[in-house]
């Protein structure tokens, strides 16, 4: 592999953004929902999930950040853009927090496992 000369090459190069991280989601009495599957978080996702939620406030920003970026086990999505709204409404805040926290990698607010690069 011939080494690349720009530095812009050589950290794009440096980064893998296929690999994910897995967070299970448990219900109450411990037993797993769903496993859900981030990849890491780009600066355009961040503009994408700002553009999507129509203002600056950061719960909005967060939540839509979910609904682009979380993945299922086969690589689908988890949810569609439409779901941020039912999820502030209908998730407790506790349980929605867990999941943002995971996403932005903040704290050790679940385990974290090294996920299978399908």
């Amino acid at each position: 592999m011939v080494a690349s000369s720009r530095t812009v090459d050589l950290l794009v190069e440096a980064f893998d953004l296929n690999q994910r991280r897995k967070f299970a989601l448990k219900n109450e009495q411990g037993e797993i929902l769903v496993d859900l599957y981030f990849k890491p978080i780009t600066r355009a996702d961040r503009k994408k999930a700002q553009s999507l939620a129509g203002n600056e406030e950061a719960l909005d920003v967060s939540t839509q950040m979910l609904c682009q970026i979380a993945e299922l086990e086969d690589g689908t999505k988890a949810f569609a853009p439409a779901d941020a709204v039912k999820l502030q409404r209908q998730l407790p805040e506790s349980v929605l927090n867990e999941i943002e926290l995971f996403l932005f990698g903040v704290g050790e607010a679940a385990d974290v496992e090294e996920a299978k690069n399908d």
